[in-house]
């Protein structure tokens, strides 16, 4: 089930805004324009898949997500898209894409083992046998959570509804790979905060590698930076690119 900060419409209004086109998604553009066939699950507001059409994308573009109000947002921005709502548990696909991505950390979504599992057994499904998965999860040694305190805070304009501030506060103490938040977002259209509180995990290299391993899945590349830097103990990412194999 999305969090608030997705399934509230007000709240999906306001995700582009906070998270601006960067780094990241000129690194899955790349990949997206060189694949016929696109699954991008946890598409959000459909921001990767729509600039890829825009770019002259020609082939099968299609965004899985699990909040109805982020689609909406999609749906706005273009149609030639197909935008499905749900996920792996509601939808399967058999040897149906060339590339599966998931970007802005959707991938940390996954909590629990079985849910983990669920996702990568489908977008193992999914692949046509040469097909590529890519997708990135904070590194857990960057330590990231440490900087989501509550005199950090994100400003944005809501178009003409003023500015929205966001704060956010880990729960602590931080035990295990599973960081708990809430993140408050305050401003002037709206009476009073709103409040979404979510869980994210933060895998290992290793344990990460033993769940793809699990659900047939090889890894090509990792990388520890959206400039392809390599991935060290403190690297920011763990960016990474699979392939289907043996399991």
């Amino acid at each position: 089930m999305a969090d608030r900060a997705f399934s509230d419409a007000a709240l999906a209004g306001l995700y582009d805004a906070l998270h601006p086109w960067g780094p990241s998604h000129d690194f899955y553009l790349g990949l997206v324009m060189s694949a016929r066939r696109v699954l991008d699950v946890g598409c959000g507001t459909g921001t990767l898949l729509a600039r890829a059409r825009e770019n002259g994308h020609d082939g099968r573009l299609c965004g899985l997500d699990p909040a109805a109000a982020m689609l909406v947002q999609a749906r706005r921005r273009v149609s030639e898209v197909d935008w499905v709502l749900g996920d792996f548990r509601s939808h399967r696909w058999r040897n149906a894409f060339d590339l599966v991505v998931m970007t802005g950390h959707a991938f940390q979504e996954l909590v629990a083992d079985g849910e983990l599992e669920s996702c990568l057994d489908g977008v193992r499904e999914a692949l046509t046998p040469d097909g590529r998965f890519a997708f990135e999860t904070r590194n857990p040694g960057a330590r990231a959570w440490e900087s989501w305190t509550s005199d950090h805070v994100q400003e944005a304009a809501f178009g003409d509804r003023g500015v929205v501030r966001v704060r956010h506060d880990v729960e602590t103490p931080v035990r295990g790979d599973r960081v708990t938040y809430t993140s408050t977002f305050d401003g002037s259209a709206w009476k009073g905060p709103r409040v979404s509180r979510g869980t994210l995990r933060f895998l290992e290299q290793g344990t990460l590698s033993r769940f793809l391993s699990g659900a047939g899945l090889i890894v090509l590349e990792q990388y520890g930076d959206w400039e392809r830097g390599p991935l060290t103990p403190t690297s920011p990412e763990i960016i990474t690119v699979a392939r289907p194999g043996g399991r």
